[in-house]
């Protein structure tokens, strides 16, 4: 995968992992764990935004080295400027915060098709909440059959996000997954 650092092209739809665990408070305690449980060619989004600016970058250079170490893409929560800053192999984020800055690999969160038509230059969309996640409670969720709707409509790389687990992703013809709990041991 051509990192966002590099002055390569773009990530190609066929290098954007199909399994993706995103970093969150809640699992940063198990997270060591859980990278060495994900398949190689899997994929890290660092969020981490409880975190202090020094404490968030010191915790990002810790997890990437380690998941670099098993194969996996680490994306960072940010834009793309930043992604670059802090060698990620791409960015994460909402379309407005992704929609300028360097060459760099995307990962945008979609929650309808208002913001999946303004995706842009992402290579890939996590559209979310698929099902109920603990990350929003009482939030309304799109069920499978709305996702797969939308899912058509995308063009590019669609992830499904949210309540997600290995037996439900199987069930869903998309691209791939991600998960905070849904991977976190």
């Amino acid at each position: 995968m051509a990192r966002c650092y590099s002055d390569a092209m773009p990530v190609r739809q066929t290098q954007i992992p199909r399994l993706w665990l995103i970093s969150d408070a809640r699992n940063d305690a198990v997270l060591d764990r859980a990278l060495k449980r994900l398949p190689r060619g899997s994929g890290l989004v660092f969020r981490h935004y409880h975190l202090p600016d020094g404490e968030r970058r010191a915790r990002f250079s810790q997890l990437a080295r380690a998941a670099r170490a098993r194969g996996l893409a680490v994306f960072l929560a940010g834009d793309a400027r930043q992604a670059r800053r802090w060698r990620a192999d791409g960015a994460y984020g909402s379309s407005q915060l992704l929609a300028g800055g360097p060459a760099c690999a995307r990962l945008v969160t979609v929650h309808g098709l208002r913001e999946l038509a303004r995706a842009g230059r992402a290579d890939a969309v996590l559209l979310s909440p698929v099902f109920p996640t603990r990350t929003h409670p009482g939030a309304p969720s799109l069920g499978a059959i709305r996702f797969l709707l939308m899912a058509q409509k995308a063009g590019i790389p669609v992830l499904a996000l949210g309540g997600m687990t290995a037996r439900r992703a199987a069930r869903l013809p998309v691209h791939g997954w991600a998960a905070i709990d849904g991977l976190s041991p």
